[in-house]
Parts: structure tokens; C-alpha cells; sequence
């Protein structure tokens, strides 16, 4: 059942309202938690690629720090520019104290 997905952090790893960068296979995300649920995004902004999961996390939106785009990170939909292109999102399970993330096809 799991075996589509890769454990990368354990819960207590990602309080609430924070992020942690993690690699699923070869791809750098980071998980995010915003008010206990655990959401995947790529460690690389749409806009110039800058580290998405270093930026500020302020309830659902992630503020890239190289240019001030700003995500949904339930969504991945881009909410502030100069970004235009929206951030992929990965599923992500919590099975006991353990976060999967799905791995990329």
C-alpha cells in the first residue's frame, strides 16, 4: 500500500507552522504543517528556483525568500507575484508518528 511512498520526517520533526526540507528519491521538497495537516511541495520556487521550503510560512502561504513570491501550500496555486507558474503538490500520508510522501512518477 505505501510502496508508492517514501518516509521522510516523523511528525514531531515538523511542529505545527513550520517546514522541513526532505528528499523523495532524487527530488528536494520540503513538508509543511499548517494546523497539523502535512502538505509536499518542491524545494524550488516556479518563479527563479529559489529555496521555497527556507521561506516564511504564515498559516497556508510560503513566502519564497529570494523574490517574495508567495504559494498555497494546500493548493500549490501561486497567491503573490513576481511568480506566475504554480508549485506541483505531492500526497502525503501520516501513518502513526511517520509523514510518506509519494514519490515523483
Amino acid at each position: 500500500m505505501m510502496t508508492d511512498f517514501e518516509k521522510v520526517a516523523e511528525v514531531s520533526e515538523v511542529p505545527e507552522g513550520t517546514t522541513k526540507i526532505v528528499k523523495v528519491g532524487s527530488v528536494e521538497l520540503f513538508v509543511a504543517n499548517v494546523g497539523g495537516s502535512f502538505y509536499a511541495l518542491p524545494n524550488k520556487c516556479t518563479h527563479v528556483g529559489g529555496p521555497l521550503g527556507k521561506g516564511k510560512l504564515t498559516g497556508n502561504i510560503i513566502q519564497c525568500p529570494w523574490h517574495g513570491s508567495k504559494f498555497d501550500v494546500t493548493t500549490g496555486a501561486v497567491v503573490g507575484g513576481p511568480a506566475q507558474r504554480p508549485e506541483p503538490t505531492f500526497e502525503v500520508k501520516v501513518d502513526g508518528s511517520s509523514i510518506w510522501v509519494k514519490k515523483p512518477n
